[in-house]
C-alpha cells in the first residue's frame, strides 16, 4: 500500500478535542490558515475565480479502533461508515473551506473543524456544479420526517 505524505499542516485555535465545532461550517467566522509544506508550495497556484475548497485532513488524534460511535443529538450507536466521526479506521477528514485570502505558501479559511497541527493530505477545488448533490438525504432527514410522524 502506499504511504500518504501530508502537504501542510493546520494552524487552528482549536486546541483539543472538544473544542472544535462538531462541523466547521458551524462556525464559519473562525479563520484558520492552511500552511503549505515548502516543497508543495508550488501546487497552490492562482485560486482568482475560487471561493471554496476541499481540504482532506489527517484527524491524527482519532481513535482508529472505532467502527461504531454515538452520533451528536441521538444515543444510539451507529456503524462508522454511516456517521461523521473522526474516529474510524482510516482519520480521513473532510471539509469544505471558504477562501478568505493567499499568502505566500498560506491559504487563510474559515469553516473548518480542525484542530491545530492536523496535517493537511490534499486540497482540491469545490465545484458546486458537480460537488452538490440537490436531492441527496442523510440522518438528519430521516429524523426530521420520522419527528412529523410523532
Amino acid at each position: 500500500m502506499t504511504e500518504i505524505t501530508p502537504i501542510g499542516i493546520v494552524r487552528s485555535p482549536y486546541k483539543k478535542h472538544g473544542d472544535a465545532p462538531r462541523q466547521g461550517r458551524e462556525n464559519e467566522d473562525n479563520e484558520m490558515e492552511i500552511e503549505i509544506y515548502e516543497e508543495y508550495s508550488a501546487g497552490i497556484g492562482d485560486f482568482s475565480g475560487i471561493s471554496h475548497i476541499i481540504i482532506l485532513l489527517w484527524f491524527d488524534r482519532a481513535d482508529r479502533k472505532r467502527l461504531f460511535d454515538t452520533p451528536p443529538g441521538t444515543n444510539k450507536k451507529r456503524g462508522i461508515f454511516t456517521i461523521r466521526s473522526p474516529n474510524r479506521p482510516n482519520p480521513i477528514g473532510f471539509d469544505i473551506g471558504k477562501i478568505k485570502s493567499v499568502e505566500g505558501n498560506k491559504i487563510i479559511v474559515s469553516g473548518l473543524d480542525a484542530l491545530d497541527n492536523t496535517p493537511v493530505v490534499d486540497i482540491k477545488p469545490y465545484v458546486p456544479s458537480i460537488d452538490c448533490v440537490p436531492d441527496a438525504t442523510d440522518l438528519r432527514d430521516r429524523s426530521k420526517k420520522a419527528d412529523l410522524k410523532n
